[in-house]
């Protein structure tokens, strides 16, 4: 077997290629996690900046003589929730508190339980298999 990169990114003795292989995939899944919790509080910050545009809305509309729209809008979209009793910022403390703890909790106690707890083994062993020994940029530590 190659030397390691590092202590850091070792793989443990004993352990499999289909194992790292698998706590890798695991770990990429997470990532994949971690993007879609950045889209939902994308969503959050979108969401609460058009509602809070409608105050300007709800104000053109009354001083240019449509208290009409002004008025359903403020009755029907100022405050909205976006799921039955929900803003958004209760959905993602619902998913923070649930979902994604279960991910980020499971994830570290696989690798904890079979990496040794050591992250990114599965990727530091592709990194010292495609470092061309000599080439710039391709020093295998800092």
């Amino acid at each position: 077997m190659p030397e390691p990169l590092d202590d850091a990114h070792a793989r443990p003795a004993g352990a499999p290629d289909a194992l790292v292989a698998a706590v890798g995939k695991l770990s990429e899944a997470l990532e994949t996690i971690e993007r879609a919790r950045g889209a939902l509080y994308d969503a959050h910050q979108l969401i609460g900046g058009a509602d809070g545009m409608l105050d300007d809305v709800v104000d053109g509309l009354r001083a240019t003589g449509h208290a009409d729209w002004a008025d359903r809008i403020a009755r029907e979209l100022v405050g909205r929730n976006v799921l039955p009793g929900r803003w958004t910022f209760q959905v993602i403390e619902e998913f923070d508190d649930g979902y994604y703890r279960a991910w980020k909790d499971l994830e570290r106690e696989v690798r904890e339980a079979t990496m040794d707890g050591r992250r990114h083994v599965h990727e530091a062993e592709m990194k010292r298999d495609r470092i061309t020994p000599g080439a710039p940029d391709q020093e295998p530590t800092p």
